[in-house]
This record gives C-alpha cells, sequence and structure tokens, in this order.
C-alpha cells in the first residue's frame, strides 16, 4: 500500500488549494481515501455520514466531491439528485466510490451528475488520477463519456 501511494504522488504536483470533500461511511476506508487524498496535497474534509452535507459545502467549499452511495442516514443517489437541483452545488465535480457494482446503479449515478463511477476495493492510482483530471478540466466541461465504470 505505502509503495502504491509513493507512486501516486510521483505523478502530481500537490494542490494545497484544491479541497475534496469525501463522504465514507466506513471507518478505515475514510481513513484511508483521507490519508491518500491528503498525501497527495489535496486538502480534504470527511464526512461519515450525509447529516451535515450541504452545510459542509457551504463553509468548506470543496473543488471535488467522492461520494459513497450507501450511507446510513441518506441515499447517496438523493444526495447527487439534490445536488443537481442545487445551484451553489451543480457544478461540483462527484466521483463516486460505491460497493454497488450494478451497471443501473452506475448509469443511475452518471445520469444524476456523477462523473466518474468506482467499485470498490478502488485502486487508488486510478482514482487519485481520475481527480486529478477533474479538478485540472475546465469546470464547464461535461464529460461525455458515460462509460468511466471502473471495478
Amino acid at each position: 500500500m505505502t509503495a502504491q501511494l509513493i507512486n501516486v504522488k510521483q505523478q502530481f504536483k500537490p494542490h494545497y488549494s484544491k479541497k475534496v470533500l469525501l463522504v465514507e461511511d466506513n471507518d478505515a476506508n475514510r481513513m484511508l481515501l483521507s490519508d491518500c487524498f491528503n498525501f497527495c496535497g489535496y486538502q480534504v474534509k470527511a464526512l461519515p455520514n450525509g447529516s451535515k452535507f450541504f452545510s459542509t459545502v457551504e463553509t468548506f467549499r470543496p473543488n471535488l466531491v467522492v461520494l459513497d452511495l450507501k450511507l446510513p442516514d441518506i441515499d447517496g443517489f438523493l444526495l447527487l439528485e439534490k445536488m443537481q437541483h442545487n445551484s451553489r452545488t451543480a457544478k461540483i465535480p462527484i466521483i463516486i466510490v460505491s460497493g454497488l457494482a450494478f451497471k443501473s446503479d452506475c448509469e443511475r449515478a452518471m445520469d444524476l451528475g456523477a462523473r466518474r463511477y468506482f467499485v470498490k476495493p478502488v485502486i487508488l492510482t486510478e482514482l487519485t488520477q481520475a481527480i486529478e483530471k477533474e479538478l485540472s478540466c475546465n469546470q464547464k466541461e461535461v464529460f461525455k463519456n458515460k462509460t468511466d465504470f471502473h471495478r
């Protein structure tokens, strides 16, 4: 795992001004992903559920959201839908990291505005590359390829 993180860090320049909001209910996954994103030079705010999601978005102002779909207090699909209907959050890129592996789940998330969809267990280098790509793209660009589905 450490070697994988070193390889990840060597590929990217630190982005201390870029903020990533991570919403993941599993403690181990949340700590691992948060540490990985910090190691890559992002400012990270991690939430264990969706109850404070919108208030955190307002105060933290993330450049990107990494979202688990199966949360204890709210359905991740509902969060995606609410984000798309909120003018303050509609343009924030969202990357899904979920245990839901059905193609229909991926298609639904992408239809609700997610940019990428990764199935757990996620390969950290692929996830960090996707974050890097999303943060380096023009925010107005919309990814037309809805087949970015990683197993």
